[in-house]
């Protein structure tokens, strides 16, 4: 039983850094090459776990030959376009000007449900408000909207808008995150003067504070955190 155990946690660490070295993609963005390698890797790992009788090198071994081979394909198609085309499949447009393309739905084995689906999970529910809708090679479907259709931005309208850069987490779950206060030119004392004012007492009973571009401090505290 503990042998059993100590494999499971060995097999488990390595399939754990391989799959995080492969990126950090969602199993719906995978490439079809990735998906391949993300499967036969997890079977491999099964194998070994199962049978105590097969050495622990026949399973490891595979799995680190499947990651070069997956690094290799990536880098083929980093340097060649053809090659990506080839080992990544190409994008098909399934409406293309407002018309629903019936030879690429065939190719792709994509019914007029399927493309319904996809439309009303994009929130746009009536199919004629589609300029374009264009079947990814990972799988997803990106849609165009007719220009009459997609929503007024500020500078439709010559809107004048602000910078929004991205906002800083001071605190999670009680932890000070000190370099971003350092990289904001702020300080500890300061962080507590600030949460003093949201009525808590203590940098551990708050539940996450962030600060804006604007200066603006976000504090939440934790349920039965203690306050003044």
């Amino acid at each position: 039983m503990l042998v059993v155990f100590i494999r499971t946690l060995i097999l488990f660490s390595v399939v754990v850094v391989v799959m995080r070295i492969m990126g950090k993609r969602q199993i719906g963005e995978l490439q079809p090459f990735e998906l391949a390698t993300a499967i036969m890797i997890s079977e491999l790992a099964a194998v070994p776990m199962q049978n105590t009788g097969i050495p622990l090198i026949n399973g490891i071994i595979p799995i680190l030959t499947l990651l070069i081979a997956q690094f290799t394909l990536s880098f083929i198609s980093l340097k060649s376009v053809k090659a990506r085309g080839i080992i990544c499949g190409k994008p098909s447009i399934l409406i293309e000007n407002g018309k629903i393309n019936e030879k690429n739905l065939r190719n792709e084995m994509f019914t007029l449900n399927d493309l319904l689906e996809q439309l009303r999970i994009k929130n746009v529910p009536n199919i004629a408000d589609v300029e374009f809708a264009i079947l990814e090679t990972n799988g997803q479907l990106s849609v165009i909207p007719k220009s009459q259709k997609r929503p007024v931005n500020p500078e439709d309208l010559n809107i004048p808008t602000k910078y929004e850069g991205l906002p800083l987490d001071l605190i999670i779950d009680g932890i000070a995150i000190e370099k971003n206060l350092s990289q904001a030119g702020l300080d500890m004392d300061w962080l507590k003067s600030e949460i003093n004012k949201s009525g808590i007492d203590n940098v551990k009973n708050v539940l996450f504070a962030t600060l804006d571009t604007n200066g603006n401090l976000y504090c939440q505290k934790k349920l039965g955190g203690r306050g003044k």
